[in-house]
């Protein structure tokens, strides 16, 4: 694809955004975040993969907060659906990370959809699978899950239903989130709710993350 797309950033750069996020830099990692932000700015000059332009910014929005789970809740394997992929935020930044992960990018999207198979496969990765649908068709193909992941997905209610539901069967839920938006997810008390941790680099950016509670449990209101 032949575009003026601006260039990724370098290794050393790279590097230094990880340490930031005490994140590992690991060579391998660094080169499949260069291969992979190449990709990215060439493809976002034709469909709206991301709204941020910058190479930098997006190495500490996309990548590095989307990396940041791995250590911060301390993530190695298990099987993980990303809910509204996108640009393959957080699942696929989480496969690089967390090879040992088994992922699963769920999106609708067809344009993106073919922009996430072309990163996988460019960037050699396995046991990560794109699956162009929305989530709620989902069901035995993916369950049972370790985790179900989700930026900016909004309709949280009927999300974390779907999650806990028994064709799911997640056992935890990670959501990227505005703080903004906490009060209503607290409220859904089919989960039981961590204490949100700051995105680093951030003022109202958090991560959350829900256990689904035993179905006998009640919770007193």
């Amino acid at each position: 694809m032949t575009t003026t797309a601006p260039a990724p950033v370098s290794a050393a750069v790279i590097r230094r955004a990880l340490g930031e996020f005490a994140l590992p830099a690991y060579d391998e990692q660094v080169l499949q975040i260069q291969q992979y932000m190449k990709i990215l700015l060439a493809w976002n000059e034709k469909i709206n993969l991301t709204a941020i332009r910058d190479p930098l910014e997006i190495l500490y929005r996309h990548f590095c907060e989307s990396m940041y789970a791995a250590e911060a809740l301390h993530l190695e394997n298990g099987r993980l659906a990303d809910v509204g992929s996108g640009g393959g935020f957080p699942g696929l930044a989480l496969k690089i990370m967390r090879p040992g992960l088994r992922v699963f990018l769920v999106e609708s999207n067809i344009k993106k959809v073919t922009f996430l198979a072309e990163v996988i496969r460019e960037l050699g990765l396995r046991d990560a699978q794109v699956l162009a649908r929305r989530y709620e068709e989902l069901g035995e193909e993916v369950a049972p899950l370790d985790y179900v992941c989700s930026r900016a997905l909004g309709e949280f209610p009927a999300f974390l239903e779907w999650a806990r539901s028994e064709q799911i069967a997640a056992k935890q839920v990670i959501l990227w989130i505005g703080a903004r938006d906490l009060p209503e997810i607290q409220k859904v008390a089919t989960w039981s709710w961590r204490e949100p941790i700051q995105v680093p680099h951030s003022l109202r950016r958090l991560l959350l993350v829900g256990t689904k509670r035993a179905a006998d449990v009640t919770v007193a209101t």
